[in-house]
């Protein structure tokens, strides 16, 4: 079952276009927020499931990916990264590959690989 949608895709990819047209690190706070809400939800769209846990704090955290359910405590699978690298992420202006070498993303777990499913699938 995906996840209930906070966030209607008409005001994620807006707030994703003024993300994008200021340049993610300099994009006003809200925007950045609904971006990131909006985007992981897409993820654990595309990837439904409860074994990996996408963290970009403050914003928000999301479970995805299909395995072995996660339901207390620490999950066995975690993704973190801060808003702005998860943006450039989900959009494609920074590879997967590239973010875990640099140390931008943390990933652990043997789920947590998440080049499958990125860049997310955004059309406006």
């Amino acid at each position: 079952m995906p996840p209930r949608r906070r966030t209607s895709p008409s005001t994620g990819l807006a707030a994703l276009q003024v993300c994008r047209a200021a340049g993610f690190a300099a994009a006003p706070r809200e925007a950045v927020a609904t971006a990131v809400r909006f985007t992981l939800e897409e993820l654990a769209t595309l990837a439904p499931g409860r074994s990996v846990e996408v963290r970009v704090p403050p914003y928000a955290a999301v479970q995805c990916i299909a395995g072995p359910v996660h339901r207390r405590g620490t999950p066995p699978s975690v993704v973190e990264t801060d808003p702005v690298t998860w943006l450039k992420v989900a959009t494609g202006e920074l590879a997967w590959a590239d973010a875990l070498a640099t140390g931008l993303v943390l990933a652990s777990g043997e789920r947590a690989a998440l080049e499958q499913w990125l860049p997310l699938p955004l059309s406006p």
